[in-house]
Formats: C-alpha cells, sequence, structure tokens
C-alpha cells in the first residue's frame, strides 16, 4: 500500500492554488461541458436518424464491423484508464471542478485529454457498428466544442494552477492525438 502511494505520488503534481485576485477562476467551468455535449450528440443523431435516415456511406463487412467495435470497446477502456489514473492520483475526474493535482503518467503521458479521446472513438465506434451517419457527422462538431468549451478553459485553468509544472508537461504531450 506505502509503495503505491509513494507510486502516485511520485507521478501527481499537486501544487498550491494560483493567485485568484488575479482573475483566475477557481475552476475550468462552471458547466460540466464534456458530458452533456457527448449526450446531445448521441441523442441528436439518434433523433436525426428516426427522423431522417440516411444511407451508410461505408462498407457493411466483418472489417468495417471489427474496426467499428474496437473504436467503441478501445473508447471504453481508455476512458477506463484514464478515470482510474485521475482517481488513484487523487485528481479531480468531474470537468467543472477545480484540479487537484496534475496528471501526467498512465495515458495522460501522450495524450492532455484522453478522456476527450475516449468520447471521440465511442463516437466513431458507435457510428460504424450502428450504421448512423448521423453520429458521423456531429463527431466533428463534438470535438470543436469541447476543445472551445472544455479543452481551452482547462488548459487555462491548469496552467494557472500549476505554472511551469504544467507548461512543461504540455510541451511533452499532445491536445488529441
Amino acid at each position: 500500500m506505502a509503495d503505491r502511494q509513494a507510486h502516485d505520488d511520485e507521478h501527481a503534481n499537486p501544487a498550491a492554488p494560483a493567485d485568484t485576485t488575479a482573475g483566475v477562476q477557481d475552476r475550468p467551468s462552471p458547466f460540466p461541458w464534456p458530458p452533456v455535449l457527448l449526450t446531445a450528440t448521441f441523442v441528436a443523431a439518434w433523433s436525426l436518424a428516426r427522423l431522417w435516415p440516411l444511407p451508410w456511406p461505408g462498407l457493411d463487412d466483418r472489417p468495417a464491423r471489427v474496426i467499428g467495435w474496437g473504436l467503441l470497446i478501445g473508447g471504453i477502456a481508455l476512458a477506463g484508464w484514464a478515470i482510474a489514473t485521475m482517481m488513484r492520483a487523487g485528481a479531480q475526474v468531474r470537468p467543472d471542478r477545480a484540479a487537484t493535482a496534475l496528471v501526467t503518467h498512465g495515458p495522460f503521458r501522450r495524450f492532455r485529454n484522453p478522456i476527450y479521446l475516449a468520447d471521440t472513438m465511442l463516437l466513431l465506434g458507435l457510428a460504424e457498428v450502428t450504421q448512423n451517419i448521423w453520429i458521423a457527422i456531429f463527431t466533428p462538431l463534438f470535438v470543436i466544442a469541447v476543445t472551445w468549451l472544455a479543452i481551452l478553459p482547462e488548459e487555462r485553468h491548469l496552467e494557472a494552477k500549476f505554472g511551469d509544472a504544467y507548461r512543461a508537461y504540455k510541451e511533452g504531450s499532445r491536445r488529441w492525438l
């Protein structure tokens, strides 16, 4: 147990809160945009498929289904790994709450936003598996919206809260891929 705690402490970089008197918010957003955007994307695509069905332009063969299921399962696995990594590091998982630790290991080693990447994989996998073209059409809109409404505010929040540690992490990791 002590070894696990020492490992988690080694990879989590909690820092003192930034000076909020300079106008820096104490949380990235007052609203939990990512889960709302993910749900809205799915509901809108599902609704449009019922109201205005469009044919699936892709192939309906075994390799296409394997790719779809791979994206779907991979997205779920990546999200689970990222959330578990955050929880073990004592980091806040909710996107509308203040960061409690800077997590730079696990899936965060390469990607700064593995949960949002997982959401995108999930949407693309669902599009292929269900052959719902609306999901595929709305996925780029989800990516743009989550970038503007969640990722950019989170990056400002993390930079204000963790300073040079976050800037160094940002230099060695990618926002998306």
